[in-house]
């Protein structure tokens, strides 16, 4: 029987798939062994920017090192990381033998974040989606985080290639979503819900920000209702807030009870998905 000629087109379009398929396999291999000592992993996720989601990021993480756990924050909000400057992080990350970024710490929680390789705070990240995915990777795959109780994980707002890069290379646990008060805060909370329900990823539940006379309440816990989500709980847009020279769970006793019965809540969700 006559062979058929083999293609070089074909063959090479073949080697460079095996290839890729290959260095996937790889950085997902690196990237479990970079988290193997990390507990629990929560998403911290919003819809949209401007709700506060890095500001809960920190204040939970900071609330579960008072409560005597070992937190991590990975801030993977490539294009606008903010959670160096709200630590008020000034050091690098140290540089261990194996070549492995350890992450510096303040008020007892660790800190990775694209914001610390940035020349200047205020520059602009300008990059399409292939070297966003690519620099999400790197942060996962070098950083040596030891042993931790809870990752956060503060990640971009919206539904394109940050989150998705995220949700579908780190196995969460659970994710904890923002909104604020306001119709069009909840619509895009409900849209990045219905991305995490698409993934098949758990929502642990939702945390209504800026609630109050300003911008009024309830919208976060009415849209648990419908969707038949678990109300983490309700954080009053505070004047505590204006001094920043710490996360606010530290300055304000009313701000600090709030993030008590957040992180309780999740906690308690934590333990409910465990046990089902």
């Amino acid at each position: 029987m006559t062979q058929k000629p083999t293609n070089p087109t074909q063959n090479a379009q073949a080697r460079a798939k095996i290839e890729s398929m290959k260095r996937q396999f790889e950085s997902r291999r690196a990237i479990s062994s970079s988290l193997s000592s990390v507990k629990t992993k929560v998403g911290v996720y919003s819809g949209k920017g401007g709700v506060g989601k890095t500001t809960v990021s920190v204040n939970m993480a900071v609330t579960l090192a008072e409560k005597g756990k070992s937190v991590g924050i990975l801030d993977v909000d490539i294009d606008c990381p903010n959670v160096v400057k709200a630590m008020k992080i000034f050091e690098p990350p140290e540089i261990a033998n194996d070549k492995r970024l350890i992450p510096p710490s303040r008020f007892g929680v660790s800190v990775m974040s694209m914001g610390f390789f940035q020349k200047k705070e205020d520059e602009a990240i300008i990059w399409r989606g292939p070297m966003v995915h690519n620099a999400i990777n790197q942060l996962l795959q070098s950083t040596n985080w030891g042993e931790l109780d809870f990752l956060l994980v503060d990640l971009p707002p919206g539904t394109s290639d940050g989150p998705l890069t995220v949700m579908q290379t780190l196995d969460l646990d659970g994710f904890v979503i923002v909104t604020g008060p306001q119709e069009l805060a909840v619509m895009d909370a409900k849209r990045s819900i219905n991305m995490i329900k698409t993934l098949k990823v758990d929502v642990l539940g939702v945390v209504e920000n800026f609630s109050g006379e300003i911008f009024g309440s309830g919208a976060g816990e009415g849209m648990c209702k419908e969707l038949k989500l678990p109300f983490l709980g309700r954080l009053e847009l505070s004047a505590d807030y204006r001094d920043e020279s710490k996360p606010t769970v530290l300055i304000s006793d009313s701000v600090r009870d709030e993030y008590k019965a957040v992180v309780t809540q999740m906690e308690l969700q934590l333990k409910n998905k465990v046990s089902s």
